[in-house]
């Protein structure tokens, strides 16, 4: 039976060889909660009794969605997973370390061919460097941390394939915002969906993340990618551990085969309030606009700030405009220090926050008033994602965000490059 990337590393893990729609009870090789969710798995893991964390090095807490904390209720929380940390041993990573999605890759938890849970919903991000990756619920991670494991329906696989040139200004988070256009966001739920083709290949790993990240936009289970050297090259600066790498048998069974061309995408905006209501940046153009975003788990690595400097450069932004920029990671935040691109940010008129992911899920650091109009470089648009129902959110790439945040109005960043 040939396999999937999906059903080869359940298989795995499960220590037997199975097929989607199988139960697989697996073995997880790391599992993870944010400070919006490790309280409820603290809470479930001591409903448990008298048990201990299956094995320590495989759990870590961030505290990144409230960090620092805006609030007292926040800030119990996030005592209380200092606490737990402590007396159990488990690990914690605490404010300004980062964003869970940016960290846990980038400080050599996870290689290719492992499996990994986390209690958020955007874990599918590490399908980038060929990990099987899939958010849960807080009860199911207190379960594989007490247990160090957990059980998984096996999912069917879509098999995305991306080829042609990307044109001037247009990026990685333009293809995934066509695609989820193109599909819904339902049009891939509890799938495994695997990326292939040469745009893919000539994407940077940071890149990839971006369109992986974005998967459960679409609903899908994992969003996964075959590691070529880039992935491997990658993984081996950031990992002391041995990659396992995982490729798709050549007659792998897909559910379906889907087929896009990048070479005349022109840079992609999504509408309120859909992920997948997406159109052209011709048709928004001139939107005006109150604030921009540039960070999140999608679009807060180096590469994207580097992308935003680029335009920035030199410029300043729009008078009606507030421009909030979080690099996701405390070394990406030094690593734009020393490159200079801080200064850019701040001569042109930003504020730069502390890594996390406050404005992204609306928790403080740039919420918005009613009516305000907003483009990030986020995932998510719904009702009251960054913390107001009465907000209108736009999504966009770096490049367009920051062309945005010059005139004031959603703007075409291919005119400043």
């Amino acid at each position: 039976m040939d396999q999937t990337i999906a059903e080869k590393i359940l298989s795995n893990h499960a220590g037997k060889k199975v097929k989607a729609e199988d139960i697989a009870i697996c073995n997880v090789d790391f599992y993870f909660g944010q400070d919006g969710t490790s309280g409820l798995i603290i809470d479930n893991f001591k409903k448990l009794g008298d048990v201990k964390p299956a094995d320590k090095r495989k759990f870590f807490m961030v505290i990144d969605h409230s960090g620092p904390s805006p609030n007292i209720g926040v800030s119990t929380i996030h005592k209380k997973m200092r606490t737990f940390a402590q007396t159990c041993g488990v690990g914690l990573y605490d404010i300004g370390v980062g964003v869970c999605h940016q960290i846990i890759p980038e400080l050599g938890h996870i290689v290719p061919g492992d499996l990994v849970i986390g209690a958020d919903s955007h874990t599918c991000t590490y399908g980038a460097i060929n990990v099987f990756a899939t958010g849960v619920g807080s009860t199911d991670l207190a379960i594989t941390l007490a247990s160090g494991r957990n059980w998984f329906r096996v999912p069917q696989t879509v098999k995305i394939i991306v080829t042609g040139r990307l044109p001037k200004g247009v990026y990685s988070k333009d293809i995934i915002l066509h695609i989820i256009g193109k599909l819904g966001a339902n049009g891939c739920t509890y799938k495994s969906v695997e990326f292939y083709g040469d745009a893919i290949e000539r994407l940077s790993v940071e890149a990839r993340f971006t369109i992986s990240n974005m998967a459960v936009e679409m609903g899908a289970k994992c969003g996964l990618m075959e590691p070529d050297k880039k992935v491997i090259d990658w993984v081996k600066r950031h990992s002391g551990r041995q990659p396992k790498p995982v490729f798709a048998d050549i007659s792998a069974e897909y559910e379906a085969i889907k087929e896009f061309n990048v070479s005349k995408l022109s840079p992609q905006v999504a509408k309120p309030h859909t992920v997948d209501n997406v159109v052209g940046v011709e048709e928004v153009k001139g939107k005006h606009i109150d604030e921009v975003y540039i960070g999140t788990c999608t679009n807060g690595r180096l590469e994207d700030l580097e992308i935003a400097a680029k335009i920035l450069r030199n410029r300043k932004i729009n008078s009606d405009v507030k421009l909030i920029i979080a690099p996701a990671s405390r070394n990406i935040y030094l690593q734009a220090l020393k490159d200079g691109l801080l200064d850019i940010f701040i001569e042109a008129g930003a504020v730069i926050l502390s890594p996390g992911c406050g404005p992204c899920v609306g928790t403080h650091g740039g919420i918005p008033a009613d009516g305000d109009v907003v483009i990030s470089t986020a995932n998510r648009n719904f009702k009251g994602r960054m913390g107001n129902p009465k907000a209108f959110i736009y999504l966009a790439s770096p490049a367009t965000c920051a062309a945005s945040a010059i005139e004031g109005k959603i703007a075409d960043p291919r005119r400043y490059l």
